[in-house]
């Protein structure tokens, strides 16, 4: 199996990186292991992760893999080096196999070596080494490498260019290659090598930017044999040019290959043992995977022990062989792990079987014993006197012993059933009885000779309890201080207590194995959490994913944004015709908009979306914090608008309002966390559902059609009450439970005290007290002109673009005071007279200095000092007449591109408004192709659905009643992150739960099997920013399970009423 790159790989794949990552920025960099290193890549729309293992593959994958807990040492100084860096170049070094990445027009570069133990090394534009993968200490062919030396590029294979291949480079090839075999012949272990491979081996060596499997396929593809010796070559002119078109061939298939920006890449594979060899479309289960290679070998194509399989980019060839193969072994580990738990829960089961095996069959010998001994009573009464009688004579104990063992060669019945030895130390003796279900023979000889039979076997040398001596007699130990039916009621009574036993024995047996069992599936969990999870593919969000969303209960896409950025672009890129803007004046509130169906922009929105899309904007702002239910408002898309007042300026994510704002009812403040799945096309035609995008005609007579929300004036508050009893009938489960209100309640009719606000201009903004001080200008109008410019401000339906753009710039109130005051003192000092004794001071002073010119004077002024005082005030005049003309330049670029601002705002406002007025609808590609996707999200799939990916979610509580998994919350002190995480952990730890998960798939209350699978996938670290809330409270959840799935510290399980948490 191929493990590594050849020079050829090293090439295309470095030429399909330079396609790729060029002008991306470097966003992050992760350990996956020791030597294997993930480069995140991204710009706007364009995520690229490249997986890099030191020596052996370099390529871009597409499979989500789970990073260290920690980066390493090296990681960080990669961190600190090149995060948020532009690859600026990618290439290869010569033929090496060494790939270089050039970050900031080459300030930094990144080496990739894929030979012998490989490297990745930091260096910088001087090529001097800043931090290194593996150092690397000087040997054979090898330099060193270490931090601070320079890394040599002039030793790299064909570093200043590939040399031609001519007829005289052949030439000196194969003589070379003569000249190593006939000095390596003498060595007996090149007896072993096989025959006919001495010329692809010497060409792979001296022509070293051809690969040996290339040279094959060049070989086989020109007829050329092999297997012919270098020697012969050389000698004959014919074999040389045959051999010199096919490795000319060779060359050109490298640059076929390299010529486009994209190169087909080839797996060759094996089938697997009972995998269908005519089966055409195998999945990948099936194949062991073998080789790859950028083209397509003749050797591998005439082999029909190999499955082909094409794909369309060599980089796709190399993640899909490396990672099947990393799939398998992640599976290989986490099904032993699964197997060794398994096998610690058997032994544990078996454990306690034996023991209660033991009890049970101590408990069956007893009463065996016991009933031996009622049947011998008589033998038993005979053995007790005569063993009593002789420790009454005062005989030794070793005597008796030996008394007893004579007695029974000479044939005493008595002595027969007496085992030796004798245990008189416990006043006890042994005695072989006949069970009570097996009459004994009353033939005394036979008896005799059973039991010198006994005797001499040396039964009684051993006593075991447990076992039947031979001649199927009990072995009963016999107390000499009881009767017999003494010792057989001693025997019932150790039945009855091993009875007792076994049953507390059973009970805490059951105990033990519970224990056991948890005990096993925590070590299986945390080994589980030690194990890298099976690969999955990365799964593409959906153009409407960046921001805040959720389906409404009747089919409408709800959009908010996260930030004033996000506003600013809901506005431009998705308010359109029909759409309605939904906002709260309340401090951090949302933007939200809810899209309508593009072919009837007019009609209307039902009033539980409108509820719904109300608590997102209230339950995203300081409302949440404070615990205060508060109310939205709603308006059409054509009375939001981003222009300005005169001599105002709007700072992003801030709009203007007009016309009458529509207030909705008091928002609960309930939201919830769940779960959405993408089905297949094929599993989407069986979810019936009022879609919004299924559904593009209304109902056909008008009378039942209430005027829709985006009517532009808003005067009339009937209608839109009168299309409240229809549109309320369409959400029926729409939450008028979490409401607490009448369903059919109008929740469109506005209030009165908003008939005065007609006509006014209300900003909406939505960014911070210090951004706003920030942003704030001085307008260049008098205050005199600012009531004329309100009036007709009020009077104008459209903003004008008012901003001067003029060159002139008039100077404010305290600039015109100063310059004012200076001219008056000027002036008072040029009319004030000289006073007494200055003007003949002055003639003194003047007839003094006659012969100085101003040379002498400013030596003069330079000795004594005086001159500094000057020099150091025009130095500061002209400094501050500099800083004064930086300001000047400042402020007029900053009023030129609040102009540029301002006329940009206003064609776009002008381009908007002609869209709304004529319904043209100009949707986004991104949001073309993925209209779609919003009828292959369901909330529940059915059975038989296609589950193909989860999506998850948060949304108000109301616009969920409908998904299988989902989480209430209300304000509370627990950190998003923490909530989240629970979440899902309770989620999983459900799914391990005996009878929740429908292995079949046709139960909906149930968990199934693909859903856990997918749940399994989800990171809490992706899925934390779904949230807008800081802080929170898990109050109930629920799942396929029918348990709660909020975690272990929720109260409330199984899905039913919340609990206070701790």
């Amino acid at each position: 199996m191929k493990q590594r790159f050849s020079s050829l790989d090293v090439k295309v794949i470095a030429h399909e990186l330079s396609t790729n990552l060029v002008s991306l920025r470097l966003s992050n960099i992760y350990d996956l292991s020791s030597k294997i290193l993930l480069f995140k890549f991204a710009k706007p729309e364009n995520k690229k992760q490249l997986l890099v293992e030191s020596g052996f593959r370099c390529h871009l994958t597409e499979f989500a893999r789970t990073t260290a807990a920690a980066p390493s040492i090296f990681v960080q100084k990669l961190r600190k080096s090149l995060k948020t860096r532009r690859v600026t170049a990618v290439s290869q070094i010569g033929t090496d196999r060494i790939i270089e990445i050039q970050f900031s027009d080459g300030l930094y570069r990144i080496y990739l070596e894929f030979f012998a133990g490989g490297n990745v090394i930091l260096t910088d534009n001087e090529l001097k080494i800043l931090n290194l993968l593996r150092y690397v200490p000087e040997g054979e062919g090898q330099e060193s490498q270490r931090p601070g030396q320079t890394y040599s590029l002039d030793n790299r294979q064909n570093y200043r260019g590939v040399p031609d291949l001519t007829k005289d480079r052949l030439k000196g090839a194969l003589q070379t290659i003569v000249e190593r075999s006939e000095a390596t012949a003498t060595n007996p272990k090149n007896a072993k090598k096989k025959p006919g491979a001495e010329l692809r081996k010497g060409l792979a060596v001296t022509i070293n930017e051809l690969p040996p499997i290339l040279l094959d396929h060049a070989m086989k593809v020109a007829g050329f044999d092999a297997t012919v010796q270098p020697r012969a070559v050389l000698e004959n002119d014919g074999l040389l040019e045959h051999l010199l078109r096919s490795l000319k061939e060779a060359r050109k298939l490298v640059e076929d290959v390299t010529s486009s920006d994209t190169c087909k890449g080839y797996i060759f594979a094996k089938l697997r043992p009972g995998a269908d060899a005519a089966d055409d479309n195998l999945p990948r289960e099936s194949l062991l995977y073998d080789d790859f290679q950028p083209f397509l070998p003749r050797q591998y194509e005439e082999d029909s022990s190999y499955k082909v399989v094409t794909f369309e980019s060599f980089g796709k060839t190399v993640d899909d062989f490396f990672s099947s193969i990393e799939g398998q072994k992640l599976e290989s580990r986490l099904t032993e792990r699964e197997a060794a738990a398994k096998r610690k829960l058997e032994a544990a089961k078996a454990d306690q079987e034996k023991r209660i095996e033991g009890l049970k069959a101590v408990q069956t010998l007893n009463v065996r014993k016991a009933s031996a001994i009622e049947a011998n009573v008589e033998r038993v009464q005979e053995a007790m006197d005569a063993v009593n009688g002789l420790i009454h004579q005062g005989m030794d104990w070793e005597d008796i012993g030996k008394l007893i063992e004579r007695e029974r060669y000479r044939g005493n019945p008595v002595a027969s059933i007496i085992a030796l030895p004798l245990k008189l130390h416990e006043n006890t003796i042994t005695v072989l009885l006949g069970e009570a279900e097996e009459p004994e023979d009353e033939e005394e000889d036979e008896a005799y000779e059973t039991d010198s039979s006994e005797s001499d076997s040396g039964f009684g040398s051993s006593i075991d309890t447990n076992q039947k001596p031979q001649g199927k007699r009990l072995a009963v130990d016999i107390d000499l201080g009881l009767s017999p039916f003494g010792n057989a009621r001693e025997y019932h009574g150790e039945r009855k207590t091993a009875a007792v036993k076994e049953q507390k024995t059973r009970l805490q047996s059951e105990m033990a194995l519970k224990s056991a069992e948890q005990k096993i599936a925590a070590e299986l969990k945390k080994g589980l959490k030690q194990e890298k999870p099976v690969l999955q593919p990365i799964r593409r969000q959906m153009w409407f994913e960046k921001f805040l969303w959720f389906l409404s209960t009747d089919g409408y896409l709800v959009l908010g944004g996260k930030d004033a950025q996000q506003n600013e672009m809901l506005y431009r890129r998705y308010l359109k015709k029909g759409d309605v803007y939904i906002h709260a004046d309340l401090h951090g509130a949302a933007s939200v908009i809810i899209k309508n169906n593009p072919s009837t922009p007019d009609a209307p929105i039902p009033p539980s979306t409108l509820s719904q899309a109300g608590s997102l904007a209230v339950c995203s702002s300081s409302a949440w914090d404070s615990k205060a239910s508060m109310s939205a408002w709603w308006v059409a898309a054509d009375q939001v608008s981003k222009s300005a007042p005169t001599g105002e300026f709007l700072p992003t994510g801030s709009f203007m309002v007009r016309g009458k704002k529509n207030f909705l009812p008091a928002s609960q403040l309930v939201m919830g966390f769940a779960l959405m799945f993408k089905v297949s096309e094929e599993s989407k035609a069986k979810h019936v559902k009022h879609r919004l995008y299924d559904t593009p005609s209304r109902p056909e007579n008008p009378a039942e059609t209430p005027d829709g929300p985006t009517d532009k004036t808003h005067d009339d508050t009937e209608n839109a009450a009168a299309g409240e009893p229809k549109a309320g009938s369409d959400a029926e489960d729409s939450g008028a439970e979490e409401d607490g209100s009448n369903p059919r309640a109008n929740p469109l009719q506005s209030f009165e005290g908003n008939a005065a606000g007609k006509g006014r201009l209300d900003p909406i903004d939505e960014t911070e007290p210090s951004d706003q001080m920030n942003q704030l200008t001085i307008a260049n109008e008098p205050q005199s002109s600012k009531p004329d410019q309100a009036a007709q401000a009020e009077n104008t339906a459209e903003d004008e673009d008012v901003e001067s753009e003029t060159d002139t710039t008039p100077m404010d109130d305290s600039q015109q005071k100063s310059s004012h005051t200076r001219n008056q003192s000027a002036q008072g000092q040029s009319k004030q007279k000289p006073k007494r004794g200055q003007r003949t001071k002055a003639k003194k002073i003047a007839a003094k200095y006659k012969d100085q010119d101003e040379e002498d004077r400013a030596a003069i002024e330079v000795l004594i000092g005086a001159s500094a005082a000057k020099q150091r005030a025009e130095a500061e005049a002209k400094a501050k007449a500099e800083r004064e003309a930086a300001f000047e330049a400042k402020m007029e670029r900053r009023r030129a591109q609040h102009q540029r601002q301002q006329r940009e705002t206003a064609e776009h406002e002008e381009v908007r408004k002609l869209m709304l007025d004529e319904g043209v609808e100009v949707l986004d590609p991104d949001e073309v192709a993925n209209l779609s996707p919003l009828d292959a999200l369901v909330t529940a799939p059915l059975p038989g659905d296609e589950i193909l990916e989860v999506v998850a979610l948060c949304a108000p509580y109301a616009a969920l009643s409908r998904c299988k998994y989902k989480v209430k919350l209300q304000p509370g002190a627990q950190k998003k992150g923490k909530a989240v995480k629970e979440i899902l952990e309770g989620w999983k730890a459900v799914s391990t739960r005996k009878g929740v998960i429908d292995e079949k798939g046709m139960d909906k209350e149930r968990m199934w099997p693909r859903e856990v699978e997918l749940i399994k996938t989800i990171k809490a670290e992706d899925v934390i920013n779904t949230v807008p809330m800081k802080s929170l409270k898990i109050m109930s959840s629920g799942s396929g399970g029918g348990s709660g799935g909020g975690g272990g510290q929720a109260k409330g399980k199984g899905g039913g009423k919340g609990g206070k948490r701790k």
